[in-house]
């Protein structure tokens, strides 16, 4: 076992049937994620509280959506004085920790990161994007109102994504690493961002469904809005962003309310 953290180890399954390791380590909670459960290797002496993450042990398993239920299990362990001890071999689960301690130990659905990752997790599940579900598609802001910044077809006007749909990403590098599966070369200079990605929504639909790329037009007037590739596409900063759904700056007009006192 290795310590990583006061009150937190990492193992092996060989590490489950170490009576005098773990009672050594004073671990009284083990958390395994595997696709088979390992109840049998685990001290029926010990006493342990166990939870058991049924996925499969692969770099494209979904870790990240039981992350919240993991870190309470965790942090109860430590904070009634134990250990526990946590047992996986898998750089892609490593991955999705960096991306929770970056979601600030909460999946927050409605945040960039959390989104680009769901994204990739679709392209993964529907590599030819075939029947890929309805509720992957954010909801067209044509069809409901919000007080958000909202950006529309320079053109005809009609609106087209809000502000929460846009996903950010690091400005002249790979962008969020955990999504990238690969990296443009450094850029040097000042460089910018001349395109706004943003999640599916529900008016590309059409055009998305069964296609790996191509372009988006303004579903009102068919002006060319930009294009989207499902294995990504580079930024003009530099950045590698997987999957991309890119809007031009210069096709859209970017709408704020404001608040007029009489």
């Amino acid at each position: 076992m290795l310590l990583v953290d006061p009150g937190l180890y990492i193992g092996t399954v060989a590490d489950l049937n170490d009576s005098q390791g773990l009672a050594a380590a004073a671990v009284t909670h083990i958390l395994s994620v595997d696709s088979v459960d390992p109840a049998p290797l685990v001290p029926a002496d010990g006493n342990f509280r166990r939870k058991w993450v049924n996925v499969l042990d692969e770099v494209s398993s979904d870790l990240l959506s039981h992350m919240d239920d993991c870190f309470h299990f965790i942090q109860e362990a430590v904070d009634g004085g134990g250990a526990a001890l946590v047992h996986w071999v898998n750089s892609g689960f490593e991955e999705q920790l960096c991306l929770y301690e970056a979601l600030h130990c909460e999946v927050d659905t409605s945040s960039p990161l959390y989104k680009q990752y769901r994204l990739s997790k679709i392209t993964e599940k529907y590599p030819e994007m075939r029947h890929i579900p309805r509720e992957l598609f954010a909801a067209d802001p044509a069809h409901c109102s919000s007080s958000e910044v909202s950006y529309r077809c320079r053109k005809c006007r009609r609106a087209l994504f809000r502000g929460s749909s846009v996903l950010s990403h690091s400005v002249g590098g790979g962008g969020a690493q955990a999504f990238g599966y690969r990296k443009s070369s450094n850029c040097s200079g000042d460089v910018q961002c001349t395109s706004y990605f943003i999640e599916p929504l529900q008016w590309m639909e059409a055009a998305l469904v069964g296609v790996m790329d191509g372009q988006l037009l303004c579903p009102k007037c068919s002006t060319k809005l930009g294009s989207f590739s499902w294995c990504g596409d580079r930024c003009s900063c530099g950045s590698w962003v997987t999957p991309a759904f890119q809007l031009h700056h210069n096709r859209v007009d970017e709408i704020r309310q404001i608040n007029i006192q009489k």
